[in-house]
Parts: structure tokens; sequence; C-alpha cells
């Protein structure tokens, strides 16, 4: 793939849907498992963003298909670790999808910021 057509992709992909850009934000700290992003997504929208397994796995699957996280090779200690479970992780795609949205959305802000008086 060229830079350019990693540019198209990138913008063929943003704006993101607010499920997949929070899966998203959560596995830039690292491989993640299912429940696991669940309960992140959870944590960093102070339980505003719920996620059902049938939206999670829906969610989890399409950006698979878009190529912006990938099941992940690396497995925890076998103490840790349910065979069941499988981990993802953010692809370079994904990295740079998610790169494009937090800049689009900080624009956003900045503009709201600036027409919107503060109390």
């Amino acid at each position: 793939m060229t830079d350019h057509d990693d540019h198209r992709d990138v913008r063929r992909l943003v704006p993101l849907k607010s499920r997949a850009f929070h899966i998203l934000l959560v596995l830039a700290d690292g491989d993640c498992h299912g429940y696991a992003i669940k309960q992140r997504v959870g944590e960093i929208t102070n339980g505003v963003l719920r996620l059902g397994p049938g939206t999670l796995y829906e969610s989890i699957q399409r950006l698979e298909r878009n190529g912006l996280i990938e099941e992940s090779p690396d497995r925890p200690d076998e103490a840790e670790d349910h065979s069941q479970r499988r981990y993802y992780r953010l692809t370079l795609l994904g990295r740079r999808v998610l790169q494009a949205e937090v800049e689009r959305l900080g624009v956003l802000v900045d503009h709201a910021r600036s027409r919107v008086p503060s109390d």
C-alpha cells in the first residue's frame, strides 16, 4: 500500500461511529479481549456508553473487516488466560484512523468553544 492509498483509506473511514472510536481508543493502550474492551469503554465514558455483547462484537467485526484492528497472536500468561478469549490490537491503519479522528474532533471542539459562550 502506498502512502497515497493509506491517506485515501483514512479519509474513507473518518468520521468514526462513537463506539468504534472508543474501542480504538481502548486498544491504543494495548491488546485487549472483548469483555475488557467493554469494561474500559464504560470506565472512560463514565458509564455513558455501554456496549452490549451484540453491539460490541458487531463493532469488532466491522473494525476487523476495515483493517483497523486484528486478532493479536500475543497471549497473557497461562494462569491469566482463558483459551476462548480473543485478544485484539490496533493495526497501523487503525492507529492512523484514530489519530485522524482525534484531530477532527479537536478541530470541532475548538470551533464549538469559540462560538459557545462560557458561563
